[in-house]
């Protein structure tokens, strides 16, 4: 099962991994491994990760 799950999220979702080059310094220092996986392969992010980026998407 879990080799399926990563098999599913090899490719960011689209256009993704460009607005993370794009965020701020401070930003992205603040984020976890966990919320950078879940920005570029959820569909839906953690509460955390919501919260940090509320400010830039504002």
């Amino acid at each position: 099962m879990e080799e399926e799950k990563t098999s599913k999220n090899k490719e960011p979702l689209p256009g993704r991994m460009e607005v993370l080059r794009d965020l701020p310094g401070d930003i992205m220092k603040s984020l976890t491994k966990e919320e950078i996986q879940a920005f570029l392969f959820e569909e839906v992010w953690p509460v955390s990760l919501s919260h940090k980026l509320e400010r830039y998407m504002a």
